[in-house]
Parts: structure tokens; C-alpha cells; sequence
């Protein structure tokens, strides 16, 4: 028990430690491209929201795969079908090979649609066909990374997530900068390029990730299993689809809630203010404050992609301690990682956008306001996981459907209202988090027989938290008042903050520290 549970954390681990690697990579073509002369916040824009619409699609044929394949795979290996364990991969490569391949041309026909009539921002749609092409290589790896999760193999997603971030940092710097030097260059250009380099690493992280499934694979063929008559191909086309679409359509409507911004920010806001002070407000919502919001997310979504395929295993082994205890221990680590980022981001929120956007500042004030709605947003995810992986596939997608009307709801409302604005945008995710949040805590304390003290789960992270940010900030203005440079003290003071945090956190034994340190030591990333 002890090796499957420190399989488990190492699992967190790796994945976690890929995504700061991934967020500090992401940052540097963001801050980048935010102060490059002739892109800033109009450039994020045009960058951004057909970017939103090519996740969009990407979501529909391929972000709920590696959960639902990592789910059906665990359970093969836990019952040793490795025949039908093989055929399942293969068949759902081919599966959304297709589906991929017919979203590529799809997005790809209808760019110049999406642009003009739906986001009503012509110059996104070159974005969109350059991106278009992404589709089917992330269809694809999806498949193997949910195989790779599947096989307790976590860290190669981890790697090939890290690779491809590397990658499109990369060329999204070299591509901007060599458009930028030619004649006639544009804004929408470089926004293009910038999309552009998005499919050059997709692709190139596609090929790496296919090596290490056929090194996978290759080691299989020899294990002794159990006898299984052979599964027909219609009937895992129908397994795959009744556990994927559910996943599916969960992280299509948190997509959705971007998309629900692209959309009706801009088109209301020149109802009120100038098209280009418009286009210029969205570009600080979506691009500053989402990219900064999505760092506490990308970090928790270890937890969740971890659990569904270890709780999937206990499920078959009907071993329900085990599942209680990673349930448990699941939503501590999410309330360890959500106290501190929203204490952070609401102090330093200033701090942060002098520190990464010194050439445009303007937006700080929507951090501090989106901040509040972390705890909620993060704790949702993990239990969305938790649920998926007990087979509790559609209350998720409720959830979520809940969630996003009531953003809707929020936009309309809100965004007209003088000297709101693009704070209702912001003020609309923090109650979608909220009724999302309530709708799956509800569920998960109805499916199993577990009690949750959320109150005293809070207490140490808070506590901690609270010292954090004291020391920190006196810290701070320690080194205002004796003429230190602004952007050192903010990166002074946020690592003593992240220390206190963790010294604090040993001090009231937040986590087992030997559980901990040897999870680390044998995590390989």
C-alpha cells in the first residue's frame, strides 16, 4: 500500500513539476509578445482569441481522451487483459485520428467565418488556419498520453508536455522576431507566426511521444495474462465513447467559458467605448490575467489527471479505503496549492504585472478580483477527477453546464454596467466556479461514504498562508524604503514568501515530510 500510494504522489510530482516548467516557458513568449513593439495587448487579442477557438476544437476531439483512455487502460492492467488492452489503443488512435483529422479541416474551411462573424475580429483568421493542422497531432497524442498515464508512465507525459512548451517558446520568439525584421510586417502577422509555432511544436512533440508508446508497447508483448475473450471493435468504439464524450464535454464547457468571453467582451464593450479600446480590454483579460490565473490550474491538474486512472484501479480491486484515503489526501494538496496562489495574487497583484508586463501594466486590479475565485476553480477540478475516476462521469458535465449559464447570465448583466466593465467578466468566473464547486461537493459526499472537514483541511494552509504574506510584505517594503529596484523586491520578497510557505508548512505538518522527501527522491522527471 505504502509503494502504491508513493507511486501515486510521484505521479503529482512529476506532472507538477513539468507544469512549472511549462508556466516559466509559456511566460517567456507571453511577456515577450507583450512587450514586443507593434503587438502588446492588441496583438494578445488577435493572438488570443483564435487561439480560444482552435482549444475549443481541440477540446471536442481530444482533451477528455487521456482521462478516459488512462481509465479504461488502469482497469486492463489491474484485471491483466493485456490483449484487449492493446486492441483498445489501437482502435482509439484510429478513432480520433479521424475525429482530429476532420477538425483540422474544419477549422481550417471556416476560419475566415469564426473571425468575421463570430469573434468579429477579422485579423484572427490567418491564426486560425495556421493552427489548424494542430488538431490532428493532438488528437492523436492524446490517445497515447491517456495510455502513458494508464501504464502508471506519467512522467513521458509530463516530458512530452515540457518538450512541446520548450518548443513552442521557441519558435514563437524566432518566428515573431523574423517577421518583425520584414517589410509590410503586421500585428496580425506576427499574431499568426506566433499561432504558427504552436503547430511546429505540437508536431514535433507528437513524433517524440509516438516513440515512447512504441517502446511501451514493444515491452508488453511478452507479459502473461489473463485469458479475455477478444473484445469486438464496435463495442470499444462505444467504451471509449460513453466514458470519453461525458469528459469531454466537461472540459468542452470549461473551454466554453473563454470562448463565452471572446465572444461577448468585445461585442458588448463597443456598445459603450471605441472598438479599439475594446479589443485592447479583452487583450488584458484574456492574455495577462487568464495566462497568470491558469498557473494555480495547470499546477492542480497533476492531482486530477493522477486520480482517475489510481481510484479507476481501486475501483476494480473494490479496495474503498484506498480510495478514501487518495480522495482525502487529493483535495488537502489542492487546498494547499489554492490558499497560497490566492493570497499571492491578491497581494502582489500589482507587483506581478510591473514585474512581467512593464511596457503594459494596465489590468492589475482584475488579478486581484479573479483571485478570489481559485479556491473554488481548483478544488472543482480535483473533484471532477475524483468523480470521473468512480465512474461518475456526467455530474461533472452538470456542473459545468451550471456553471457556464450562469457566466452567460453574468456577461450580459454585468460588462454594461459603467465602470465594470471587463470586471464582470471576471466577477461572472468566480460564481460559475462557486455553483460548480457546490454542485460536485454535493455529489461526492452522496457517492461515497466519506467525511470531509474542509474547515479543518483549511485551517494550516491559511495560517500559513497568512504568515507568508505578513513576512513577505514587510519584506517588501523593507527594500522600497531603502531604494532596492521594484522588480528585485517583488522577486525577493515572492521567494521568501514561497519559503515561509513550505517552512510553515513542515512546522505544522501539513504532510507526512518522510512520504514526501521519498516520493521526490524516487519521482523521475
Amino acid at each position: 500500500m505504502k509503494k502504491v500510494f508513493s507511486n501515486f504522489i510521484q505521479g503529482i510530482i512529476s506532472l507538477v513539476s513539468s507544469q512549472i516548467l511549462i508556466k516559466i516557458f509559456g511566460a517567456m513568449y507571453s511577456i515577450y509578445m507583450t512587450n514586443k513593439s507593434g503587438f502588446g495587448d492588441e496583438g494578445n487579442a488577435i493572438y488570443m482569441s483564435g487561439y480560444q477557438i482552435y482549444a475549443l476544437l481541440l477540446t471536442i476531439s481530444s482533451i477528455g481522451i487521456p482521462n478516459a483512455i488512462s481509465k479504461i487502460i488502469s482497469e486492463k492492467n489491474s484485471t491483466k487483459d493485456y490483449r484487449n488492452l492493446e486492441k483498445t489503443v489501437k482502435t482509439a488512435i484510429f478513432l480520433f485520428s479521424i475525429v482530429g483529422f476532420l477538425g483540422c479541416i474544419f477549422l481550417f474551411a471556416s476560419s475566415k467565418f469564426i473571425a468575421e462573424k463570430v469573434l468579429e475580429i477579422p485579423e484572427a483568421k490567418l491564426s486560425l488556419m495556421v493552427l489548424s493542422p494542430a488538431i490532428f497531432f493532438v488528437s492523436i497524442t492524446s490517445v497515447i498520453r491517456g495510455f502513458c498515464n494508464g501504464e502508471n508512465k506519467i512522467s513521458i507525459t509530463a516530458k512530452s508536455q515540457f518538450i512541446e512548451q520548450v518548443l513552442k517558446t521557441f519558435f514563437t520568439i524566432l518566428f515573431v522576431e523574423i517577421i518583425s525584421k520584414t517589410p509590410n510586417n503586421s500585428t496580425e502577422k506576427m499574431a499568426a507566426i506566433a499561432n504558427f509555432a504552436t503547430t511546429v511544436a505540437t508536431f514535433l512533440s507528437f513524433i517524440y511521444i509516438v516513440h515512447k508508446y512504441l517502446i511501451i508497447k514493444g515491452k508488453k508483448i511478452n507479459l502473461d495474462g489473463n485469458y479475455y475473450q477478444n473484445e469486438r471493435i464496435i463495442n470499444i468504439i462505444k467504451k471509449i465513447l460513453k466514458i470519453s464524450i461525458p469528459m469531454t464535454a466537461t472540459a468542452i464547457l470549461g473551454t466554453l467559458g473563454k470562448n463565452i468571453d471572446s465572444v461577448t467582451v468585445v461585442r458588448i464593450l463597443k456598445k459603450y467605448i471605441t472598438e479599439e479600446e475594446a479589443i485592447i480590454k479583452y487583450g488584458i483579460l484574456s492574455s495577462k490575467v487568464d495566462i497568470i490565473m491558469v498557473l494555480p490550474l495547470s499546477f492542480n491538474i497533476a492531482i486530477a489527471t493522477a486520480l482517475i486512472p489510481e481510484i479507476s484501479r481501486r475501483k476494480v480491486q473494490n479496495d474503498l479505503n484506498g480510495i478514501i484515503k487518495k480522495i482525502k489526501f487529493s483535495i488537502f494538496i489542492t487546498i494547499m496549492i489554492a490558499i497560497p496562489a490566492t493570497a499571492g495574487m491578491f497581494a502582489y497583484s500589482s507587483q506581478i504585472f510591473y514585474l512581467l508586463f512593464p511596457n503594459a501594466q494596465n489590468g492589475s486590479e482584475l488579478l486581484k478580483l479573479a483571485s478570489l475565485g481559485i479556491v473554488f476553480s481548483l478544488l472543482t477540478q480535483t473533484i471532477n477527477g475524483i468523480l470521473q475516476g468512480l465512474g461518475k462521469n456526467k455530474i461533472p458535465v452538470y456542473a459545468s453546464l451550471l456553471g457556464i449559464i450562469i457566466k452567460i447570465i453574468c456577461n450580459i448583466m454585468l460588462i454594461p454596467i459603467n465602470g465594470i466593465y471587463e470586471k464582470g467578466a471576471v466577477i461572472g468566473n468566480i460564481l460559475s466556479s462557486i455553483a460548480s464547486f457546490t454542485v460536485v461537493l454535493i455529489t461526492l459526499k452522496n457517492v461515497i461514504n466519506i467525511k470531509i472537514d474542509l474547515i479543518k483541511m483549511f485551517f494550516k494552509p491559511i495560517l500559513s498562508s497568512i504568515i507568508m504574506i505578513i513576512v513577505s510584505l514587510n519584506l517588501y517594503n523593507f527594500l522600497i524604503i531603502n531604494n532596492v529596484n521594484n522588480k528585485i523586491s517583488t522577486l525577493i520578497s515572492i521567494l521568501i514568501a514561497i519559503i515561509i510557505y513550505v517552512i510553515c508548512g513542515f512546522v505544522t505538518k501539513m504532510l507526512n515530510k518522510n512520504q514526501f522527501l521519498e516520493s521526490i527522491e524516487n519521482t523521475a522527471f
